[in-house]
């Protein structure tokens, strides 16, 4: 089975130089757990909602944040990027992906197409679902 039959097709994207507070209100807003990162439409790198927790200060969103707390958020997106991801091309196989997943330690992979845009995502638990509903 080709891996675009269970990949989501929305994808959320930020670009290299978007800053973390961009970041943070996508996360806020969206039920993802990873935005893709683009360079020229490209895919460049990955931010797990995880990176994003990490780098900024714990007292943002608290009626305590200083401004010096708050300029965690003027970091830009390549600064806690995973860069090079482990993607796959839309052709792909599950099979394919099942390996990268076991190969690695990752929790979802960015699909691309043959000019490496991003076209989807796909996680391991969107190959356990297709798993436990095939005959």
């Amino acid at each position: 089975m080709k891996i675009s039959k269970l990949m989501c097709s929305t994808v959320i994207t930020v670009n290299m130089d978007d800053m973390l507070s961009k970041v943070k209100d996508i996360f806020d807003q969206v039920a993802f757990h990873h935005l893709l990162v683009l360079d020229k439409g490209k895919l460049v790198g990955i931010i797990s909602d995880r990176d994003l927790f990490k780098a900024i200060n714990e007292k943002v969103d608290t009626a305590a944040a200083t401004t010096r707390d708050l300029t965690c958020l003027n970091k830009k997106a390549h600064q806690i990027m995973s860069y090079h991801p482990i993607s796959l091309y839309e052709n792909s196989t599950v099979k394919e992906a099942v390996a990268k997943f076991n190969q690695n330690t990752i929790s979802c992979i960015p699909i691309i197409n043959e000019h490496e845009k991003p076209v989807g995502i796909v996680s391991w638990r969107d190959i356990m679902r297709a798993l436990e509903h095939s005959k």
